[in-house]
């Protein structure tokens, strides 16, 4: 924080020396608002924007290291402002990577465990993998209220989009138990127990079972009432 004010304090101080002095007493007021705006801009660009997310893990990645098999590894992201955010995953390797949902709109305070599936490729000669790890990048966008999640909404504003994290990943040995791996299959249960909860169907308003085993199907029942209806009526209209 000492060092940030320091640059800050630096940059002021090269605005003013920078900008030329007026000798026309009038334009002294002009120059403090050039000076002013200049400083503005650039404290703009040195503080760090405000996140919309809280992502867990908040900067890494981590998946098991099978060679040859297809991993996956889960992030939880949840909404900590008061507006309704929209996120987007990125990664440097899009052949081997996708994820579930790629994205999708939170209201405030709602959360989400998303799915990331990776391919691991073997290494050659049994030797340790030399290819850098691809990285995967999640970006917000504050949006007006509830609405279906499109991809095409960051293009249409992209001046308004946020990085929250770039998060590097991180192998881990499926052999050798540690505190990253139990939380890693903890998080991959909540979010696989999530999916199949959005898998289900809604529940079925059509036929109910009353008493004792009798079905009765209501849009039947509704169905007969509408042509016991149209007969009558036409029976009316041949007999006038």
């Amino acid at each position: 924080m000492a060092i940030f004010f320091s640059l800050l304090q630096q940059a002021k101080w090269y605005i003013i020396m920078a900008t030329p002095q007026e000798s026309v007493q009038g334009s002294s007021t002009c120059n403090f608002f050039t000076k002013f705006s200049s400083l503005s801009s650039l404290a703009k660009l040195l503080l760090p924007t405000p996140r919309r997310l809280k992502l867990d893990p908040s900067n890494k990645l981590f998946l098991l290291y099978t060679p040859g098999k297809q991993v996956k590894s889960a992030i939880k992201i949840k909404n900590t402002s008061k507006f309704h955010v929209a996120f987007k995953f990125q990664t440097t390797a899009p052949k081997s990577c996708f994820m579930r949902p790629p994205g999708a709109i939170l209201s405030p305070g709602e959360s989400l465990i998303a799915t990331v599936f990776k391919f691991v490729e073997p290494p050659e000669n049994n030797e340790k993998p030399q290819k850098p790890a691809p990285k995967f990048k999640i970006m917000s966008l504050k949006v007006k209220g509830p609405m279906d999640y499109i991809p095409e909404l960051f293009d249409e504003q992209i001046d308004k989009v946020t990085v929250e994290q770039i998060l590097q990943v991180v192998f881990l040995d499926p052999e050798r138990p540690s505190s990253a791996l139990a939380k890693l299959n903890r998080q991959l249960a909540e979010a696989d127990a999530a999916m199949e909860a959005r898998r289900k169907p809604p529940e079925d308003a059509g036929p109910r079972i009353m008493g004792e085993g009798l079905v009765i199907d209501e849009w039947k029942e509704r169905r007969e009432r509408y042509l016991a209806k149209q007969e009558q009526q036409g029976t009316l209209y041949s007999e006038c």
